[in-house]
C-alpha cells in the first residue's frame, strides 16, 4: 500500500553524499587577491559567492576537488538517467530559493515519490501502514518531549512498546534521516530540525543544478587549501598554486575535514570551534546503484521502499528512478559505515542479498549493472550529514561565531536545516552577508538588492497528517 499520510520520506529526506562525476563550472586562474575568498564550491560556497557578487565585490572560490558541487553530484554518464550520487531532495518550495532558481533556469522540479513498506515478501496492508505511521508519530513526539528536558540520545527517548516496528523506526528517524543511529543523535538536534514535510527532487539532478548556478562564479578547481593565515583585518589563503590575500574568508569545508586538521590555521582557530566541529561529525549515507531492466520488482516509477526490520542490517530502495531501469539501495548509519568500509563489492553483495530477501531470487539475477558511492572515503568531505551527538546541539551555534575575519558555513552551521542542501545554501548566504558587513560592504540593516533575506524556520514537531 502506498502511504496515505505524509510518510516516512519527510522524516528521512536528508543530505546523503558520495564521490562521483566530475564537471560543472570553469576553472579560473588563481588570482592573488580578492575582497572575500570562499573555500569550497559546494552549495554553501556557490551561494556565498553569488551573494558576494551581488554586492559587487571581488570573490574567488577555491575548490580542492576537480568539480563543483560538494555533496551535490549528478552522474550523467554511468546510467540512462541523471543519478544524484549525493544529495537528492529539496524542501519547502514556497521559501526555498534553490527551487525558485531552478525553475527560473528551466529545471524540472517534481514532488516526492510514492512510499511503501515491505513486510517479508509482500507490501504492508492498509492497517499495517497506518500502525507504522502512528508509531512513527509517537516516536517523534517522545523525542520532542525528551528534548525539552535534556539533550540526551534519541534512542533513550523512544517509547518502549514499538514492537515489530522498532527497526523501521530506528532506520527512518536515525540512519536514513541523519546518517547516524538514534543512540548517537541528539534529541534537541532532532527536535529542532526544520519542517521537511514538503519533499521535491530536481529531475536533471541537484548536482546539475549547482553546476548551473555556478556558471558565472569564478572557481578555481583542483586547488586544495594548505594553510590559512588570519587576523581581524585580513586573510592569507595558501594553496599549491599560490597564495590569495583577502579581507575575509568564508570556509565551507565539512566538520570532519575541519576537525581532522586537514587545513592548518595560523594562529590556530579557537578550541571551541574545533570542539564544536568534533561534536557535529558526519554520519554515513551511501547509494548502491543497480540497473534492473524490465522492472522485475513490479514497482512504480520513483517508488521508495523500506522494510519492517528487526535489525540494523536494512536499507531504503528508490526504484525505477525517473521511469528508468535504475534503482538505488541506500545504506546508512553504523551499518552503512561498516559496509562502506568493506568496499564496493561488499556493498553490492548486500544490496543483492537484501533485494532477494524482499522480492525473491529473480531480483538479484535481473541486475545488469551496479556501482556504489563511498563518501566516507572521500578525502575532501569524509562523510555525509553533520548530526549532533547527544548533548552537543549547541555546537551548531558555536560554529556560527565569527573567528576574526573567518566565517564558517555549510549545512552543519544551520540549526534547523542541518543535513539538507537547503540549509547549506542558506548558510552560505548568511556567512557571505556577515563577511560583507565585516569589510564594510554591507550595513548592518541593509539587505542585498534583489536578494531575499535568509528564511526563518519554525520548529518541527511530529510528521503532519495529510
Amino acid at each position: 500500500m502506498t502511504m496515505t499520510r505524509r510518510g516516512f520520506l519527510s522524516a528521512s529526506a536528508a543530505l546523503a553524499s558520495a564521490p562521483a562525476w566530475s564537471g560543472g563550472a570553469f576553472s579560473a586562474a588563481l588570482p592573488r587577491d580578492a575582497d572575500i575568498v570562499v573555500i569550497g564550491a559546494g552549495a554553501a560556497g556557490i551561494a556565498a559567492a553569488r551573494r558576494i557578487m551581488a554586492a559587487n565585490r571581488k570573490v574567488i572560490v577555491v575548490e580542492a576537488a576537480d568539480r563543483v558541487g560538494g555533496r551535490c553530484i549528478t552522474d550523467t554518464s554511468s546510467f540512462e538517467v541523471p543519478f544524484d550520487r549525493g544529495a537528492r531532495w529539496m524542501h519547502n518550495p514556497d521559501s526555498n530559493p534553490m527551487i525558485r532558481l531552478a525553475r527560473g533556469a528551466g529545471f524540472e522540479i517534481v514532488t516526492a515519490p510514492g512510499q511503501k513498506i515491505r513486510i517479508g515478501r509482500r507490501n504492508a496492508r492498509a492497517g499495517e501502514t497506518e500502525d507504522f505511521l502512528a508509531t512513527l508519530v509517537r516516536a517523534n513526539r517522545a523525542i520532542d518531549d525528551a528534548s525539552r528536558r535534556l539533550d540526551g540520545s534519541c534512542a533513550a527517548a523512544l517509547p518502549k512498546d514499538i514492537g515489530d516496528w522498532a527497526g523501521a523506526i530506528e532506520f527512518t528517524l536515525g540512519a536514513s534521516f541523519a546518517g547516524k543511529d538514534l543512540k548517537e543523535l541528539s534529541t534537541v538536534d532532532k527536535a529542532r530540525a526544520g519542517d521537511r514535510g514538503s519533499v521535491f527532487a530536481c529531475r536533471q539532478g541537484l548536482g546539475t543544478l549547482i553546476a548551473k548556478l555556478s556558471e558565472q562564479v569564478p572557481v578555481t578547481l583542483s586547488t586544495p587549501v594548505n594553510r590559512i593565515v588570519w587576523s581581524t583585518r585580513d586573510v592569507g589563503v595558501e594553496t599549491p598554486a599560490g597564495k590569495i590575500t583577502a579581507r575575509a574568508a568564508v570556509i565551507t569545508v565539512s566538520t570532519n575535514v575541519l576537525a581532522a586538521g586537514n587545513i592548518k590555521f595560523n594562529p590556530d582557530i579557537p578550541k571551541r570551534a574545533l570542539d564544536a566541529a568534533a561534536k557535529l561529525t558526519l554520519g554515513s549515507y551511501d547509494h548502491i546503484a543497480l540497473v534492473m531492466p524490465r522492472n522485475p520488482l513490479g514497482l512504480s516509477r520513483d517508488d521508495v521502499i523500506i522494510e519492517q526490520s528487526t535489525s540494523a542490517r536494512t536499507a531504503l530502495l528508490y526504484a525505477n528512478i525517473g521511469g528508468s531501469s535504475l534503482c538505488s539501495v541506500d545504506v546508512a548509519g553504523s551499518f552503512g559505515r561498516d559496509l562502506s568500509a568493506e568496499g564496493e563489492a561488499a556493498m553490492v553483495a548486500f544490496a543483492l542479498e537484501w533485494l532477494t530477501k524482499l522480492f525473491g531470487s529473480d531480483a538479484a539475477a535481473a541486475v545488469k549493472k551496479s556501482g556504489a558511492t563511498r563518501w566516507n572515503a572521500s578525502p575532501y568531505v569524509l562523510g555525509a550529514i553533520s548530526a549532533a551527538a547527544p548533548g552537543a546541539q549547541s555546537s551548531r551555534k558555536a560554529l556560527l561565531e565569527p573567528i576574526g575575519s573567518l566565517f564558517l558555513a555549510g549545512e552543519a552551521t544551520h540549526e534547523t536545516l542541518w543535513g539538507t542542501v537547503d540549509g547549506a545554501w542558506e548558510s552560505g548566504e548568511r556567512a557571505a552577508e556577515a563577511a560583507l558587513r565585516r569589510i564594510g560592504a554591507l550595513k548592518d540593516t541593509e539587505p542585498l538588492a534583489g536578494v531575499p533575506e535568509p528564511r526563518r524556520r519554525q520548529r518541527r514537531g511530529a510528521p503532519q497528517i495529510n
